[in-house]
């Protein structure tokens, strides 16, 4: 091991006349550089600083930590160091965001930055990272949903499509019909033709089943025919009331296959004509005329604002009011309906005749169920209650 230099007492550090920090002019002088300005420590720039009386050189005091608390020392040549982006003014020399969280514990994220931790990073491109596993999978292309199929054209404002042998024939028939056109396949036009006779008042246009799938869905049993035609128009409640046969009255049904059933049963049982309400019963339609079975064409259909009105003017017509309710008191089968121009009134499902309704009538009857059904049913459904009370109408008058 080398000894110290006993010239230095023993610091270990080469003189100030000796290594690549000597000073041609020695300590304690001030030297000349260039352009005339003089460097104090006695040396040119890039010579070694001297000591001052303290024995602290000056890249000693650069090479301390910087204490942002303590103010410089004019007599010493400091200066105050101003981070870059800091308020002049500050006494600290903190930067403006750093007065904004100097009360925030150390670690704490700060939104919009990232916490400075020792956590490792990960270095890896975006792409290459690890992604959670989704619990549901996309399917597979072939395994994808199928888009929905286009919907069927627009019907044409005024009119209505019906379809069914039945419906359709009966509508031909009828003169008072306004017809658009006629769709059927091959073997739908020569069962037509067996129930109509030729020439039809509109020529039919060959299509495919799939074609009237498409136009009125597939679950209408069109059974390969289809007709295009505007509705009826009703008749007046006078031009109805000259026809024989009592008046059935239905008091908000709403299930338009429950309406085609009745009128098919009026039909069947010589009914003068049906009147719904305007607003709480089914439109004219396609599944409608399906269920009436052609009954549509032969039975008038009456619409009314207002029920109890409609029983008022059939009371000054010399009609005789009876509602069906499963809580009548008086069976259907009694001797007191014999010789009456009767009005059945019938309610809907579930909540029957409505109060006013019931008010109106003047009597209230109910069909005589088998006190021993094993079945333990206490009605019927509004169709098939309509189709009994015809049928007992009918047999006593």
């Amino acid at each position: 091991m080398k000894p110290p230099h006993r010239s230095h007492g023993g610091s270990g550090r080469p003189s100030g006349g000796r290594g690549p920090y000597r000073d041609p002019a020695g300590p304690g002088t001030t030297a000349r550089v260039p352009g005339g300005a003089r460097v104090p420590g006695g040396g040119e720039r890039g010579s070694r600083p001297a000591r001052d009386a303290s024995g602290e050189n000056d890249a000693a005091r650069r090479g301390a930590r910087f204490d942002p608390a303590r103010p410089a020392d004019p007599d010493r040549g400091e200066r105050r160091f101003v981070p870059p982006g800091a308020d002049p003014r500050n006494r600290l020399g903190r930067s403006e965001s750093d007065r904004r969280f100097a009360d925030r514990p150390r670690g704490e994220p700060v939104r919009g930055n990232r916490p400075h931790d020792d956590r490792p990073r990960d270095d890896r491109p975006r792409d290459d990272r690890p992604r959670p596993t989704p619990s549901h999978p996309a399917p597979a292309r072939h395994d994808r949903p199928h888009p929905p199929a286009p919907r069927p054209p627009a019907t044409p404002s005024g009119a209505v499509w019906l379809y069914g042998h039945h419906a359709v024939a009966a509508a031909l028939a009828n003169p008072a019909r306004r017809l658009r056109r006629l769709l059927a396949t091959e073997e739908a036009e020569a069962g037509l033709a067996a129930r109509l006779k030729l020439p039809w008042p509109l020529a039919p246009e060959r299509t495919e089943r799939a074609r009237l799938d498409h136009l009125l869905g597939r679950d209408a049993v069109h059974q390969g025919v289809a007709l295009l035609a505007d509705p009826l128009a009703p008749p007046p409640l006078a031009q109805m009331l000259d026809r024989p046969g009592p008046v059935l009255v239905l008091d908000q049904v709403s299930d338009p296959r429950n309406v085609g059933a009745i009128l098919r049963s009026a039909a069947a049982f010589g009914v003068a004509g049906v009147i719904a309400q305007d607003r709480n019963a089914p439109e004219e339609t396609g599944s409608l005329a399906k269920a009436a079975s052609g009954a549509l064409e032969t039975v008038p259909l009456l619409r009314a604002v207002n029920i109890a009105r409609t029983l008022v003017a059939l009371k000054a017509a010399d009609r005789w009011v009876v509602g069906l309710d499963a809580a009548g008191p008086v069976p259907l089968d009694g001797p007191a309906l014999a010789g009456r121009k009767l009005v059945l009134v019938l309610g809907a499902e579930g909540e029957g005749l409505r109060r006013l309704t019931r008010e109106t009538c003047d009597l209230l009857v109910s069909l005589a169920m088998p006190d021993g059904n094993h079945g333990g049913m206490e009605s019927l459904n509004v169709s098939a209650a309509a189709a009994v009370a015809l049928y007992e109408i009918t047999r006593r008058g």
